[in-house]
Formats: structure tokens, sequence, C-alpha cells
């Protein structure tokens, strides 16, 4: 593995760095009080190729390796996480499991306006009583003649009341256990769907997060992804690659929040000199820059490794991702203590990245989750 970047890979850092500090730098406090997404914001995105990142050309998409989606999703996060993390729940989730899985006819209809950023991609699997225990959903899909008929709620759904189709994981088969469920993919608009609860989180407030409900929700034979009963199976593909978006996540906003506790640290000056003067601060930064650093290498790894081809990344996508959010934790939390009483206001982004970052150590598994995955594998369970 070549860890030095490429020219393209420099210039795409490049490029979406000034396009996150020009276009969503201004407004993050803005629409994090709002708690609302800025749909303008899409058609911008799509237009420099982040709706579709690793997707082919021949449906729109840029085409890019694993290694540059986590460049780009770090870009964001460094800057607004909440824009990142719809970001990566589109391209890694609800535009992922439909390409990965679907068939043509679904490509062609669901991936490319997806990739166009004609609306957002969402994807349901959490719900009110299934949580890290995935396999004990409630959400059920019947046949009713050709049809399906999926009745269920599903819970904390990024993009829930504001995506334009939703990928749902319903049990098809209750004796198969997790054998016995079928991937649904289900536009918005569909009698018997509807968003309901908004969340009022702690911190991703500018990304939609909701209640997704359906109440005698009927859908075509062809809105199955996949293959009946392998809704599950799949869906834990699509994590281990999705896991490797959050550590990106993590990594760019444990970078973002480094970053301002630097500028903090030299600009601030007390007892005649600047806090960065002080042993105790040298520190402070020095351990957040290593462990930074280290995240981004234990990330690039399982990122590279997808790219050469490699089908179950799942331990190093769970170490990338356990490592990278709870050392983006420590970063924010030292990045509000460099900060001082200032830390604590909304006048410095100390305190944005700190309210953001602990659903990095949630979203797409728990800590301790990964650590199961990664004890299972060590020990060939």
């Amino acid at each position: 593995m070549d860890l030095r970047p490429t020219s393209q890979q420099t210039l795409l850092r490049r490029t979406v760095r000034e396009f996150a500090e020009a276009e969503i730098g201004p407004y993050v406090m803005e629409w994090d009080e709002a708690e609302a997404f800025p749909h303008s914001l899409v058609t911008k995105m799509a237009e420099l190729g982040l709706m579709g990142i690793q997707y082919p050309e021949e449906y729109g998409g840029s085409g890019m390796s694993a290694i540059e989606y986590c460049i780009c999703i770090e870009e964001l996060a460094r800057v607004c996480p909440s824009v990142s993390l719809s970001v990566a729940a589109h391209n890694g989730l609800g535009t992922a499991h439909i390409y990965m899985f679907g068939s043509e006819a679904q490509k062609q209809q669901y991936v490319v306006p997806l990739i166009n950023g004609e609306y957002l991609g969402a994807w349901g699997l959490t719900e009110p009583g299934a949580g890290s225990d995935a396999a004990a959903m409630r959400t059920t899909a019947r046949r009713d003649g050709s049809d399906w008929v999926i009745n269920g709620a599903k819970q904390f759904i990024t993009h829930g009341s504001v995506g334009g189709s939703i990928v749902v994981m319903a049990v098809t088969d209750r004796a198969k256990a997790h054998r016995g469920v079928t991937a649904f993919v289900v536009p918005k608009g569909t009698k018997g769907m509807r968003a309901g609860k908004k969340e009022h989180k702690l911190g991703m407030r500018a990304s939609d997060t909701s209640e997704v409900i359906f109440e005698e929700c009927r859908v075509p034979a062809d809105a199955m992804v996949g293959e009946e009963g392998q809704g599950f199976i799949n869906t834990l593909q699509v994590l281990d690659a999705g896991r490797i978006g959050i550590a990106a996540l993590a990594v760019g906003l444990a970078q973002g929040a480094y970053e301002a506790a630097l500028r903090y640290a030299k600009e601030r000056r007390q007892f005649g000199q600047p806090i960065a003067s002080f042993q105790a601060i040298q520190w402070k930064l020095a351990d957040m820059a290593t462990r930074i650093e280290a995240a981004r290498l234990l990330t690039y790894r399982a990122a590279w490794m997808k790219d050469q081809g490699v089908v179950r990344t799942g331990r190093e996508s769970s170490m990338a991702k356990l490592y990278s959010s709870e050392i983006a934790v420590r970063a924010a939390e030292e990045s509000v203590q460099i900060h001082g009483g200032y830390g604590f206001t909304k006048d410095y982004p100390a305190e944005k990245f700190f309210r953001d970052v602990k659903l990095c150590t949630i979203g797409e598994g728990t800590s301790e989750i990964q650590r199961l995955v990664i004890a299972r594998q060590l020990l060939g369970r």
C-alpha cells in the first residue's frame, strides 16, 4: 500500500475542501439551529460528483475509489459533520444497497436519479425494539397476490422524512430468523408509507433523522431488492463498506476539532504569551494530531482493501470505525478544553464538534458492536 496521495487525490482534497469552506462553512450554525437539511446544497454537491462518489460513470457516478470516497467524506466533516453524515448515508446506504443487490431496472429507476441529486436516499434497518439486535426486527412483509404488503416502523432513519426513496428491511419468514429478512425499495409517496416523529437531536442536527411508518403499504413484486430471505445478509455487506465512510467522517470531524483548537491556541494569550507556548497545551495538540493520523491510516487501510477487491472487510472496517469514532470523541473534548470557557459557547466551532461527535460511536453499529464483530473474527466464530 502506497501511503503517498496521488496528484489526483491531492487535487480532490483541495477541491472538496474549498467547496465545503465556501458553500457550507458560512451556514453551519444556521442549519444546525434550524434543524433543517439544506436541500439547495444537494444540487451543488451532485454537480461536484459527491452524490455518487464511487458509482460507475454509466450511471452518472464519479467512478472514484474507496480511498477517494474517504477523502470526500473527511473534508465535508471537517467543516460540517451533519452534511457529511447525509452524504455518507446517501452514498453508502440508501444508494449502495440498490446498486450492490438490485436489478438493472432498479438501478436505472433509483440509482441514476439518486446519483444525479434528484432526491436523497434513505435506508431502513433500525426499529424501536431492534437497534444493535437488528435480527429482532418486527417490520413484516407478507405476500398478497403478486404484491407485498409491509407493516411496521423504522426509527432513527437518516432522511426518513425527506428522502425520495427508502430501502427497508422486513421479515418475510419469521421461522427462518435472519435468513427470513428481505429488502424492498419504496419510493416516497407510496400509499401506506409516511414519516413519523422527527428526532430532535443533541448533534448532527442539520441531517434529518425521522421515524418511518408502514401501514398496509403495498409494493409490487419488483420492489424486492436482491433475493428473498437475503436482506439481512446483504445488510451486513452494506454495513461493512458503510462503516468505512463513518470512520472517515470521524477522522474529518476530529481534524476539524483539532484545527479549531490549534488556531485558538495560537491566538489566545494568557500570562503574556499564546497558550500554545505552554507544554500542557502542546501535549494535547501533539496527542490529538497523532491519534488522528493513526485513525486515518486505519481507515485508509480498510478502504484500500475494498479497492483491491477484498470481498469481506468486516474486521478492518470495524477496527477503523471503532478507533476513529472514539479518538474523535477525545479530540472534540480536548478542543473544548483548550478553548476553555469559550469552548462552551456557540461562538466557536468546538461546541458543535463536541455535540456532533457522539453519534460516531453509536450510528452504523455502536462501539460495543464493533468490538463484538472484531472479537468474533479474531476467535474464528
